[in-house]
């Protein structure tokens, strides 16, 4: 193998794609009842930053507890898996990836997906300076939208971090670990992380936290579509709220308007009109039992062969393979 592998990336994403499905959700989500806005539009540069700040806050958990397990289980994740290749889904910095690449003696190849070409770009700079043997196949991509995987050596390890599969809604979840079996092959993995069922308050105070940078975030999507739409929300008008649904079993986030009012939404020809306390979700982050997990991912073909949490139980990470006939 080359002392240098080049650096490739493919877009599978069209330059258009992130416009027209930013309309679309929005269109869709605020003409419903109850309205909704998908958690994705969170992130753009001003929300990427909030979040950054709400991994490092006391109340925050999840960042911390995956970390754990990922820095003391990293060597047994390397000698069950054998992989030669690891692909990340929604990589974003590619931080949490280091605590992997340390332990994979044998690892030839990076995929790390994202919709944002600047962070795939940037993380590849710092991977390839830490890892200069290390070949990394960009892939911008949005991959709840179907995958296809560049050739690279297998075993492949496919790893979906930060208990994300969390924001997704049970047919979502059902949909994406299907789609994910597909891209396995026999001898190949997948490594979940995902967020545990605990007591309420907790839950609560790490998606409402004293400082208010939760409520910021939360906040900051509103911003996107002003920014992108022309929409003329007004962020004051709306507090942030963090409910804990203990039949699903997960925290909802929403906004709630304070005032009766009418959004106008140039881009989209629309008026979105809000009683007072009238409510929009934005996110649904759901926590897990290790039953549902094995029960959800058997129902994919997938097989749980490995389950480890950090030292307090709060946080999960679990290895599946393709499930045998």
């Amino acid at each position: 193998m080359s002392t240098n592998p080049p650096f490739q990336l493919t877009r599978t994403l069209p330059e258009d794609a992130t416009d027209a499905a930013l309309r679309s959700d929005v269109l869709h989500g605020l003409t419903r009842s109850p309205k909704t806005l998908p958690p994705k539009w969170f992130y753009d540069a001003r929300g990427s930053e909030l979040f950054d700040e709400i991994t490092t806050l006391e109340e925050y958990y999840p960042t911390r507890a995956e970390r754990e397990i990922l820095v003391a289980r990293a060597p047994e994740i390397a000698a069950a898996t054998g992989a030669r290749t690891l692909v990340e889904l929604g990589s974003g910095s590619s931080d949490k990836t280091r605590h992997l690449l340390e332990s994979f003696a044998d690892l030839a190849a990076y995929v790390p997906v994202d919709v944002s070409e600047s962070a795939l770009r940037g993380a590849a700079r710092t991977l390839r300076a830490e890892h200069p043997g290390l070949a990394v196949h960009a892939l911008v991509a949005d991959f709840t939208r179907g995958l296809d995987l560049p050739a690279t050596p297998g075993p492949r390890l496919v790893a979906f971090l930060g208990g994300t599969i969390g924001n997704l809604l049970p047919d979502e979840r059902a949909a994406f670990l299907k789609a994910v079996r597909e891209l396995l092959s026999p001898g190949d993995f997948l490594l979940l992380g995902t967020d545990l069922v605990k007591d309420e308050s907790t839950l609560i105070a790490a998606y409402d936290d004293a400082a208010g940078v939760t409520a910021a975030f939360n906040k900051n999507v509103l911003s996107v579509v002003n920014r992108e739409l022309g929409a003329d929300f007004d962020p004051g008008a709306f507090e942030h709220v963090a409910l804990w649904d203990p039949r699903e079993e997960w925290i909802e986030m929403r906004l709630r308007s304070t005032v009766p009012q009418t959004v106008k939404i140039p881009a989209l020809d629309l008026a979105v009109d809000f009683e007072a306390g009238e409510e929009l979700r934005t996110e649904v982050s759901a926590k897990f039992r290790q039953e549902r997990v094995r029960e959800e991912l058997g129902a994919a073909g997938l097989e749980l062969t490995r389950w480890w949490t950090d030292e307090a139980g709060r946080f999960a990470l679990s290895l599946s393979t393709p499930a045998t006939a």
